[in-house]
Order: structure tokens, then C-alpha cells, then sequence
């Protein structure tokens, strides 16, 4: 009877102590920064960002997905419609390809990686290096989204088959908006963030939330 007294006391006492070891290791703080991390393979399936032309000629508007590795059609043969279109004012053709691309997917594959490395360490202060990196990363990243959308849009072959003015007698430029919508002769040009960036930015804003979640348990 004692015996066995003692061994369900001896089961008890061991799991209180797996209990408090596995609390200790799954904090809530580690789980949102692995999760947080992990959003970011989003990128790798879901576009990043689209462009899209509206025009009355179009009844069906052009689009551009733009993914970390690749150009893509919004629908079947956009891409080719768009570098036609742009032909006839010097615009320059979409490429397949850009150095970006070899680039980007490397960059956020290391910060997946480091993150869940972050995670499992679970030091609230490296939360928010994470955080400020792949802030960082980003807003470098949009500047150099804005610098191709300048040269794409104002780089122009002078021996276009069409050109165009402003007022003031300056050669029009067709750059298209960094974010947000715009009249571009008779088109109406739309930049704005698809899957893969809102899964970017939830994971981001879920890595933000763990460094203040981790802080409240350091002082636990």
C-alpha cells in the first residue's frame, strides 16, 4: 500500500517537473518567433507585389506579379502585351530575369533560418536584431524597387516610335508608383503588396510582438 503510494507520488512529481520543463522551453515568446520566421517561406510560393495597367482598350486590365525570383503574367501573355505596348514609346522590355532575383531568394531563406535560430535560443534581445534586420533588408528592398521603376520609366529610346511632353516641354516619363495608383496617359497604373508580402509583414509583426512577450517573461 505504502509502495504504491509512493510510486504515484513518484509520477506525480515527474510530471510537474516535465511540465515546468517543457513551459520553460515552449514560451510563448520562442513559438510567435518561429512562427513569425516561418511566414516568410510565403515568399517562396505567393507574389510579392503586382502591377496592373487599366486602359479602355483593355476590358481585361495587364498585370505584373512580381515573386523574389521572377516576373510572372497576372494573366496569360500580360508580361508580352505590356513589353509590346511599351515599345512604341521607348520604353524598356521587362527581362526575364534581374541580379535581384539570384539575390532575394537567399537572403530571406538565411533570415527564415536565423530566426528559428533566434527562436529556439529564446533571448528576447535577439528578437528585435531579427526585427530590425529584415526591416532593414526591406526598406533597401523598396529602394531598389524604386530606383527600377525609375530607370524603367524614364530611360527612354530616343527613337521611339511615340513620344510625349509634359507642359513644359520635358520628355513624359511613364513610371509607374512605387505604391498606390496613378494616371499614366491613358492608363491608370496600380502598385500594391500581394500574399506573400501581408505574409512577410504578419510574420515581421508577430517576431515584434515576441520581443516584448519574451521581455515580460525575462522578468518573470
Amino acid at each position: 500500500m505504502f509502495y504504491h503510494i509512493l510510486n504515484n507520488l513518484y509520477f506525480v512529481i515527474l510530471l510537474q517537473i516535465l511540465r515546468k520543463k517543457l513551459k520553460k522551453i515552449m514560451k510563448k515568446s520562442k513559438i510567435l518567433m518561429i512562427i513569425g520566421s516561418l511566414l516568410l517561406l510565403g515568399l517562396f510560393v505567393f507574389p510579392l507585389w503586382n502591377i496592373t495597367l487599366e486602359a479602355p482598350q483593355y476590358p481585361i486590365p495587364l498585370g505584373m506579379d512580381i515573386h523574389i525570383n521572377k516576373f510572372a503574367d497576372t494573366h496569360e501573355f500580360d508580361v508580352k502585351n505590356i513589353n509590346l505596348m511599351n515599345h512604341y514609346v521607348g520604353m524598356q522590355y521587362i527581362p526575364e530575369t534581374i541580379p535581384e532575383f539570384k539575390i532575394f531568394p537567399w537572403a530571406i531563406g538565411f533570415m527564415v533560418a536565423l530566426g528559428v535560430l533566434f527562436g529556439f535560443l529564446g533571448n528576447h534581445k535577439l528578437f528585435l536584431v531579427w526585427f530590425i534586420i529584415i526591416s532593414l533588408l526591406g526598406i533597401a528592398g523598396m529602394y531598389d524597387f524604386y530606383l527600377w521603376e525609375y530607370d524603367y520609366g524614364h530611360n527612354l529610346d530616343p527613337k521611339a516610335i511615340m513620344k510625349f511632353t509634359n507642359p513644359d516641354g520635358s520628355i513624359m516619363g511613364f513610371q509607374p508608383p512605387l505604391f498606390g495608383s496613378k494616371d499614366i496617359l491613358n492608363f491608370k497604373a496600380h502598385s500594391y503588396p500581394r500574399l506573400g508580402a501581408y505574409l512577410m509583414f504578419l510574420g515581421m509583426f508577430l517576431t515584434f510582438v515576441a520581443f516584448f512577450v519574451g521581455k515580460k517573461e525575462a522578468k518573470a
